[in-house]
């Protein structure tokens, strides 16, 4: 790659080139067992077992949008933080909120909302002049290589770069082999789940079998929408389970009805589990009469928010049971206050980065549920947190000795690299490495699948060479560890509910 002149400055450039020993020990002794360890996993297959990416876009595998499209506009993590400069010397020029990088008002959205900016060059100029913003997180290391592992992007983003990488990803994103299908082969993806709505018809998985894809792109059951009776749309969500499963859904009884045919319709379409967002993690059950007359009355449009979360809770429960029988794992991930401004929720919709953590309660909330199901063959339950005080107190300890738990990886705000490394520190000494489910990415963006799954095999190899530099472990231990963690656990932490869980 020859340098570059930028026209705006008149300055040269070298070529934009990541070091190979990024996130890696910083001290050199460290840094030669962390390359050796890491070595052995770079070139491993990625098992992407819990993510978002719609399942569309690989079945259609049309040529992605423009460069603010794809990697601006949908990426929550990076417009918060342009949105959290608006109003600062160094922010992004012309960024005042979420429309200004592209957020669309709902049709619903109040009188007066602000349109969205609609200029794709215009929103990816004010991405680049705010990419200072960006560093020492996360969101850095993986834009860093999607643009260059990814698009072999030729500078780093600036006001003064914005147009010439604009152009240079139009080009790039033109051509046959940055098409989805062709990155999901270069990308060296064996499996990947999305996660999809419990009254979803999976159409587009089914046109992804029919090409063959069946066994490699597979659906997560999403039920939660349909478990909050208290939610404005949950009727209309019935409905639609209703209409999925060919029941009318009138009572308690009809509604676990639903709700069973559509999880034999994931399994039959390839779901190795479901996937529960809950705010707490309660999975307290109710007497059975009691939850049917709970439901009555939400079918009828009258139950209470104290209703609603004892209902809520009582169908965590329920779907564990339901896990036991059909062998769907249940990942739970709660403790996020979703669309903590209510503003930004009502004129633009959920998702947009407004969704903050909260504390976490995982001893008493999880006993019923281990308590019935802990030591159940049939069942297991993956626990996510982004409460980091829950991991060494609550959260290893239960997974250190109830067979039918694994522990998440670091989710959401602690997939950084030193949330991860505090994650290992704080779990291993009760948990081991091998009551964790491996890596998963919980991404909607596709292109940063790979630079995800990569920092965190860099982590776990930074990690390891501490224990063998301390002697804790062999350099071999250290490198087997390291294959388990990246691929071996997250293939056997989801197995088919064909096979057996263990």
């Amino acid at each position: 790659m020859t340098s570059t002149t930028h026209h705006e400055t008149g300055t040269t450039t070298a070529p934009w080139v990541l070091h190979p020993d990024r996130a890696l020990p910083a001290d050199p002794a460290l840094r030669r067992v962390a390359r050796e360890v890491y070595d052995a996993t770079r070139g491993l297959p990625i098992v992407s077992m819990h993510g978002h990416v719609d399942a569309a876009l690989l079945a259609d595998d049309a040529a992605f949008g423009d460069p603010a499209a794809l990697l601006v506009t949908p990426d929550h993590y990076l417009v918060r933080l342009l949105v959290a400069q608006g109003t600062s010397p160094h922010g992004a020029p012309g960024v005042r909120g979420v429309q200004d990088l592209g957020a669309a008002p709902l049709a619903s959205a109040p009188a007066g909302t602000a349109p969205a900016e609609t200029d794709p060059r215009t929103i990816w100029r004010r991405f680049c002049a705010g990419w200072r913003i960006y560093r020492g997180t996360p969101t850095r290391y993986w834009l860093e290589h999607v643009l260059v592992e990814v698009f072999e992007a030729p500078v780093r983003p600036s006001a003064a770069t914005a147009d010439e990488l604009f152009d240079h990803l139009v080009d790039r994103l033109s051509r046959p082999q940055f098409r989805p299908r062709a990155l999901f082969e270069r990308f060296g993806i064996e499996t990947l789940a999305t996660t999809d709505p419990a009254q979803s018809a999976l159409a587009d998985h089914a046109r992804l079998a029919a090409d063959g894809w069946g066994e490699r792109v597979v659906p997560t059951f999403r039920p939660d929408p349909l478990l909050h009776v208290d939610r404005a749309d949950w009727g209309a969500q019935v409905a639609e389970l209703g209409s999925a499963a060919g029941t009318d859904v009138v009572d308690y009884g009809t509604y676990l009805d639903a709700l069973r045919e559509r999880r034999a319709a994931f399994v039959a379409a390839g779901a190795r589990a479901t996937d529960h967002g809950h705010l707490t993690a309660d999975t307290t059950p109710m007497d059975e009469t009691d939850a049917a007359r709970v439901l009555d009355r939400a079918l009828r449009g009258v139950v209470t928010a104290p209703e609603a979360r004892a209902f809520a809770a009582h169908m965590l429960f329920q779907m564990a049971a339901m896990s036991a029988e059909d062998g769907l794992v249940m990942q739970l991930h709660p403790g996020v206050l979703r669309d903590h401004c209510a503003g930004v929720a009502r004129a633009y919709g959920p998702d947009r980065g407004y969704d903050v953590p909260e504390r976490t309660e995982y001893v008493r909330a999880l006993r019923p549920v281990l308590d019935a199901f802990g030591h159940h063959p049939g069942f297991r339950m993956i626990a996510f947190t982004v409460d980091e005080t829950a991991y060494s107190r609550e959260l290893a300890p239960l997974a250190g000795v109830y067979p039918a738990l694994r522990l998440g990886a670091p989710w959401w705000f602690l997939d950084s690299p030193d949330g991860m490394r505090r994650f290992r520190e704080a779990v291993t000494d009760t948990a081991g490495f091998y009551n964790t489910s491996g890596f998963v990415d919980d991404t909607r963006a596709f292109c940063s699948v790979p630079a995800r799954h990569d920092l965190a095999r860099r982590i776990d190899a930074g990690f390891l060479a501490r224990l063998v530099a301390e002697h804790r472990l062999d350099l071999d231990e250290a490198v087997e560890t390291a294959v388990d963690l990246a691929y071996h656990l997250p293939r056997a932490s989801y197995p088919s509910p064909r096979g057996p869980v263990r």
